[in-house]
């Protein structure tokens, strides 16, 4: 797919985040490696696996003057991941990709390989990996795995929002992203039957986004990816020493 729309994700935690200080920079999209800042790289990559229009989502005054100098689109971030995207997407309109400035080893191919892999007549697509890919690339990773019943797995920070109504998918995660800090009103959003399959080792991995789709009014995939540095990104301080010894730097 050439010529499409990527969003990248830049916002700014509050208070001070613990990996740009570490690396020494104002923001972790403007860590350096490999000779480039993390921002650059993700663009770098959406670049050459075809995407025509790119725009980044930050306000922060360092990112700004990065941006600028890519030559990408600058937009104001909104109360959150969930309402940055929806604010995304209601200026690049769809069919978007998304993904977050901290994909530090972000390949075209993998990007390519997402999309080719979409299926057909999807609203939204997520893609993951399995936990015996992930550690086969990078077996000093230490991710946080969704265990289901047929495997563990780890999400690959890349989205695929099909058309318009995929948007309903922003607004389900807005609703849970808001009662992270409350379990038993997470759990009266995903609904019992859900909760208890997982608890008792039922739920696998596709109906677990079948349902969540269904709940939100849409028709959702998770795609599979066979690229295990795909998981990687820098969450945290061990992250950026991980990707610095993968990319030699």
């Amino acid at each position: 797919m050439s010529g499409f729309r990527a969003l990248v994700l830049a916002g700014s935690r509050s208070g001070t985040d613990p990996v740009a200080a570490y690396a020494g920079v104002s923001h972790k999209a403007l860590i350096v490696l490999g000779g480039e800042t993390l921002l650059a790289r993700v663009v770098a990559a959406l670049r050459a696996a075809g995407a025509g229009r790119i725009a980044v989502i930050s306000s922060h005054s360092d990112v700004r003057i990065e941006m600028a100098r890519l030559g990408v689109e600058a937009l104001d971030e909104a109360a959150g991941p969930s309402l940055s995207v929806a604010a995304g997407a209601g200026q690049l309109g769809t069919p978007l990709l998304v993904t977050t400035a901290d994909h530090a080893l972000l390949d075209a191919v993998w990007v390519r390989q997402f999309l080719a892999d979409v299926p057909d007549g999807i609203d939204v697509a997520a893609l993951v990996a399995a936990r015996q890919t992930v550690e086969a690339a990078a077996p000093e990773t230490r991710r946080t795995w969704l265990k289901l019943a047929d495997g563990h797995w780890s999400g690959c920070n890349l989205f695929y929002l099909a058309n318009d109504r995929a948007l309903r998918i922003v607004d389900f995660w807005r609703k849970v992203e808001a009662e992270r800090k409350r379990p038993w009103r997470m759990a009266q959003i995903l609904g019992a039957g859900m909760l208890l399959r997982y608890l008792s080792g039922r739920l696998g991995l596709g109906d677990a986004a079948t349902r969540l789709g269904e709940m939100a009014g849409v028709s959702a995939a998770i795609v599979q990816t066979p690229y295990g540095l795909a998981s990687v990104d820098v969450d945290k301080a061990a992250d950026l020493d991980l990707v610095r010894r993968i990319v030699g730097d």
